[in-house]
């Protein structure tokens, strides 16, 4: 699992300059879903769901606590996480790299094994990984060339890159995949010895920003190969403010378009520095003999701007750019080089790890597992998907309805969005208020508020008297006032 990382960095997904052969290789030979989305774009609540099963509304860890706007910032002890019942089955259970699902409860309170590495970033003062530099002799952790803006009260902005004097073999993605296979090492004894199963995630804390890579990551890519994404043209017009606001907080607009090129270059370069050391992890499965016994996933929390709309990192901004991310599984006997255009969610594979093991899915109330794409079966499903937010730096609730062609945006506090992604896929035009798009808006209203009726995401209550969403069959001010019991 990677974090912030857009679909279009790997070679699997289409990028014909990418340097990522090990995650290309996985793609190969498994299932690539081409319409993988994160239920939540922002870290925590996506972890969230993973573990759970549930989707944020209903888990309620709904914000990062670096940035909290209030929300609570642990799971409540008596919550469902899939680790516990992995556990009582048997199963050894690690997790190495970035956990970022709570702030006092770590990865080690749901029962997985590992380093506590907390933080949203790579914590190179952890003492685990100051020990790995001093038992292999390896330098400690020095930046130059930093790449930021200025903010628009004339600061200097948030870190966006720089260049990293170690060599490779000290990086903190290195770190990650020698200790990821350390544990591996140990559990494959454990399976050939006990036959005792294993669940082991390798989670790193790249390539979000800062880009932080060696030498040879840092200038892997030439920016004037770099082609900047059509929406970088965007305008914010007819759309809500909050955008061109992130945009001035992330001070895009204060950096030449050639720094925006290298910081995409560098992007790449972190993303290919974290496929080599996936590769290091795939090459010690073969060598343990695990190949043919071990589904291996790949995915990540959500996506990334790099530019895309003039804005950096994510936000309250629901483009493809952050939803829409790479997924990729590979089960042993499952049919390769499939690809699924299915809408599925990074919360599906909780139940899918589940089925799995043999377990019951039906705790992961919010999950539906992908085996029965990934063993190439054609089952019923969902023709749309709906992804929430909470809110970043500041409360800013929404919800999206992505169908094969349109997608629509709630935004209460400002104007809805409505993309037509055949003719726009670069979203840069709202074509919400254009009185040609009533149906097709009024439709996904009414599918949009059912579904959120359905699952009991009570945002659904603004849209009951703002929106036309058919027939309502209960008391929108919930209070029983007016019943007719109470009426003359």
């Amino acid at each position: 699992m990677t974090d912030q990382h857009r679909a279009d960095t790997l070679g699997a997904y289409g990028n014909q300059l990418a340097e990522t052969p090990a995650l290309d290789e996985l793609a190969r030979t498994g299932t690539r879903f081409d319409r993988w989305y994160t239920p939540s774009a922002i870290c925590t609540p996506a972890r969230a769901s993973l573990l759970t099963g549930q989707a944020p509304f209903r888990h309620k860890l709904l914000a990062n606590h670096e940035r909290n706007v209030g929300y609570i910032e642990d799971l409540p002890e008596d919550q469902y996480a899939f680790s516990a019942d992995l556990r009582a089955a048997g199963y050894n259970c690690g997790l190495i790299g970035k956990w970022h699902a709570g702030t006092k409860r770590s990865a080690a309170d749901f029962e997985f094994d590992g380093p506590d590495l907390a933080g949203w970033h790579n914590p190179v003062e952890h003492e685990d990984y100051l020990a790995y530099l001093t038992d292999n002799d390896l330098p400690a952790y020095e930046i130059s060339d930093q790449i930021r803006g200025t903010l628009p009260n004339g600061g200097p902005g948030n870190l966006l890159a720089a260049r990293l004097h170690q060599p490779v073999e000290a990086t903190f993605e290195y770190y990650l995949a020698t200790r990821t296979i350390e544990m591996l090492e140990r559990y494959a004894a454990d399976y050939r010895n006990d036959g005792q199963p294993f669940y082991l995630a390798l989670n790193f804390f790249g390539p979000h920003l800062p880009y932080v890579v060696p030498n040879e990551y840092f200038d892997m890519f030439d920016p004037e190969d770099i082609e900047m994404p059509k929406s970088v043209a965007e305008t914010f017009s007819g759309k809500p403010q909050v955008q061109q606001n992130y945009s001035d907080h992330w001070a895009f607009d204060t950096m030449p378009l050639e720094t925006s090129r290298k910081l995409i270059a560098i992007y790449w370069g972190y993303v290919a520095l974290i496929d080599s050391q996936i590769a290091r992890v795939m090459e010690a499965m073969t060598r343990l003999g695990l190949v043919d016994d071990t589904a291996v996933f790949f995915s990540c929390d959500h996506g990334e701007f790099t530019g895309s709309h003039r804005l950096h990192d994510k936000g309250p901004a629901m483009y493809e750019d952050i939803y829409r991310t790479p997924g990729i599984v590979r089960i042993p006997g499952a049919p390769e080089g499939q690809v699924r255009r299915e809408f599925v969610s990074l919360l599906d594979c909780t139940a899918t790890f589940l089925e799995l093991a043999g377990l019951d899915t039906s705790p992961a109330v919010d999950s539906r597992s992908l085996v029965p794409l990934i063993e190439g079966e054609t089952p019923e499903w969902q023709e749309d998907i709906v992804c929430e937010f909470h809110g970043h730096h500041f409360p800013y609730p929404q919800r999206m309805l992505r169908n094969d062609r349109y997608k629509l945006i709630v935004n209460p506090d400002s104007v809805n969005e409505l993309y037509d992604l055949e003719r726009d896929p670069d979203e840069l035009l709202n074509v919400y208020a254009l009185p040609d798009m009533a149906q097709t808006r009024n439709e996904m209203m009414e599918r949009l508020y059912a579904l959120l009726v359905e699952r009991g995401d009570k945002f659904y209550h603004w849209m009951t008297s703002m929106y036309p969403v058919g027939g309502v069959a209960y008391d929108p001010s919930l209070s029983g006032f007016d019943d007719e019991a109470y009426q003359k």
